[in-house]
């Protein structure tokens, strides 16, 4: 046993390593993504820790207020957002978000078990258990600047393109950096004849790098159907965690996976009193879906999530429960009803061994003498 322990540590050890050096190489292999691209300036590092997004469609209209929650050492970065009509800016209050998280919190319930699970005396273990095309002959490819404007902490810049090299140069030459192959994935979305919205990011205080939640924006524009731009995500280096709150007349769900693993309805329902920003996007569109998907691997996005109505708007919420073993005056019943059947076999058991120690003796029965042999007949006479 000792000769076999000895392989087993050299491969764990070998095997968290690996994962340590996979986690380090995420960090520095470039630009972190959210629906948008999120690119740092220079060659520092910047990462996007959370991504929260709120999708408000009325039929024909679709607003996206976004927040990120950033880290690194970059003191500039830039974020691009491709949208298929022309887009309104402005900031929006964080408290949304805050809304929503208490709205869409799992319920938290208690459900009891009788016999011991493990973290329960005596199977305690040390370890825890517990989202058109240019035109050839055109002279020479454009970007047009429909505005360009400072929103609080953000230089945001509303643009036109007809070829995806020409938006590259336009924002390199303006400060707002791009990764190497973004050109080639706002291909599809320039042959659409789509816009987008260039967001600088910089720190209040200048020579600090950013970090923590940034200032939600509020984009909206015309849209005959909801949308939520993923293409650019695929040029992630690391696994993407999409966090999506819908707010339609129904409950809505994505058509498909676009490429990560199945999405995930973690809470569904109609909104009876919202305050705030949530009751002024929620105006003709009460109900609430918040979805979630794991993608494990970026570079398989293929589209962007378009979403639809589901066949029902049956409510849906999580529930939490935590496990808790039943007790009686601190004692587990289960120890209690062993414990008692235990001694309810000794008890019947001495019972019984006490009856047969005071039963009499019964003597046994006397022997008889065998019967007497009778004599043998006389001879003939000859």
């Amino acid at each position: 046993m000792i000769g076999q322990r000895r392989p087993r540590r050299r491969t764990r050890l070998l095997t968290v390593l690996l994962i340590l050096a996979g986690i380090q190489l995420g960090r520095l292999s470039g630009p972190a993504f959210a629906c948008g691209a999120l690119v740092p300036g220079d060659q520092r590092q910047v990462t996007v820790g959370r991504e929260e997004s709120v999708l408000r469609w009325d039929g024909t209209r679709e607003q996206i207020v976004m927040r990120l929650t950033v880290d690194g050492d970059a003191d500039r970065a830039a974020w691009i957002m491709p949208v298929p009509h022309r887009a309104t800016v402005a900031l929006a209050d964080p408290a949304l978000f805050d809304q929503l998280h208490t709205l869409t919190a799992p319920v938290r319930r208690t459900r009891y078990h009788f016999w011991p699970q493990n973290g329960d005396w005596p199977l305690t273990t040390g370890g825890s258990t517990t989202t058109g095309p240019p035109d050839g002959a055109a002279k020479a490819p454009r970007v047009g600047v429909v505005s360009r404007r400072r929103l609080g902490p953000f230089d945001v810049a509303q643009l036109t393109a007809t070829d995806p090299g020409a938006l590259d140069g336009w924002l390199r030459s303006n400060g707002f950096p791009l990764p190497p192959r973004l050109d080639t994935a706002l291909r599809p979305y320039v042959e659409q004849r789509w816009e987008y919205v260039a967001v600088r990011l910089a720190p209040e205080t200048a020579g600090s790098a950013l970090n923590g939640a940034l200032d939600p924006l509020h984009l909206a524009f015309a849209s005959d159907q909801p949308v939520y731009p993923m293409r650019l995500s695929k040029l992630a280096a690391t696994p993407q965690s999409l966090g999506l709150y819908v707010l339609a007349a129904h409950r809505m769900e994505p058509r498909a996976a676009i490429g990560g693993e199945r999405p995930r309805i973690v809470y569904a329902g109609r909104l009876s009193r919202p305050t705030g920003d949530l009751r002024e996007l929620a105006a003709g569109t009460p109900y609430l879906t918040a979805i979630g998907q794991e993608l494990p691997y970026p570079s398989r996005i293929s589209d962007d999530h378009v979403l639809h109505r589901a066949s029902s708007d049956t409510p849906f919420q999580q529930i939490v429960y935590q496990d808790r073993l039943r007790e009686a005056a601190g004692i587990p019943l289960w120890l209690l009803t062993v414990g008692a059947a235990l001694l309810l076999v000794v008890t019947v058991t001495s019972l019984a061994a006490v009856r047969r120690s005071r039963r009499p003796a019964v003597p046994p029965p006397p022997v008889q003498p065998p019967p007497p042999v009778p004599p043998a007949p006389p001879a003939p006479p000859q």
